[in-house]
């Protein structure tokens, strides 16, 4: 199903460079648009990731710069049975995290020096148990994927919209506007269902990684509080899904849209797990 629902994706960002470059270029411009569509799908494949660690100015470390963050990711990594994964810290006092590459053998964690102050080893472990979940679960490809492209398609919409020459034809000009009004509106529904479905899978089977669901329940709770005090200034909102709660200041459109599903449930649940082990 996150399958599916990326390759919408992936074909509303290709119908929407096709239509911007008709509506500029006619068919010439369509063709060219097509192959920038072809090259952009594939370069979101491959290097989604280091798009948006660079994005967050995420800096690799080692078992010398960060011991105890880094044994934890690789006391997990291995109750997960997965690959070692590279580990980063953000520079950003927003206590968050996320996990990103297209497979285990390439994957990624990263987490904020904000959540390496504020959690304690406990809850520490299960938020990167959240992770590496996702990691387990091939989730990070879709994720980033999905995060990356939906920036793309809300970008391509505003310039379809703002750029080029309004009077070329009446009809182009409608177009413009349905398009962009809607693209982003589809991009942000499908990052939503794609993105709340796998946190609650996260969540259960972090818990169970680390074997601490209260320990991942008090992690949330106090990362929900610590990220509306000290939202995140950089990045892209667009970004929201991977991270493991929403670090983004919430307006009325995230509220409504939300990548995340409700904290109260997520620690209702993990709650409701307290005797697994």
């Amino acid at each position: 199903m996150n399958f599916l629902k990326t390759t919408v994706l992936l074909a509303t960002l290709t119908g929407l460079l096709v239509a911007f470059g008709y509506y500029y270029a006619g068919e010439n411009g369509m063709f060219v648009a097509f192959g920038v569509a072809v090259l952009m799908n594939f370069f979101s494949y491959f290097f989604s990731d280091k798009i948006v660690l660079r994005m967050y100015h995420a800096r690799r470390v080692d078992p010398h710069e960060a011991p105890q963050f880094y044994g934890i990711v690789e006391k997990l990594a291995r109750k997960a049975r997965l690959p070692m994964p590279k580990v980063y810290i953000i520079p950003t006092d927003t206590p968050n995290a996320f996990a990103t590459g297209r497979s285990p053998s390439h994957a990624a964690v990263a987490a904020t020096e904000g959540i390496l102050r504020i959690l304690n080893a406990e809850e520490l472990e299960g938020v990167m148990a959240h992770e590496l979940a996702h990691v387990k679960h091939r989730d990070i490809l879709t994720c980033t994927i999905a995060a990356t492209l939906g920036g793309a398609i809300s970008m391509l919409a505003r310039m379809f919209m703002f750029g080029g020459d309004r009077d070329r034809n009446k009809s182009g000009g409608i177009l413009a506007l349905v398009v962009m009004i809607l693209a982003p509106i589809a991009a942000m529904l499908i990052q939503m269902a794609i993105s709340r479905s796998r946190e609650y899978a996260a969540d259960a089977a972090g818990a169970r990684i680390c074997g601490n669901p209260p320990a991942l329940a008090s992690a949330l709770n106090r990362l929900e509080t610590g990220a509306k005090r000290i939202p995140m200034e950089m990045g892209d909102p667009a970004t929201s899904s991977l991270f493991i709660v929403n670090p983004f200041r919430a307006g009325f459109m995230s509220k409504m849209f939300s990548t995340h599903p409700p904290m109260e449930e997520r620690i209702k649940r993990l709650r409701e797990m307290r005797g697994e082990r």
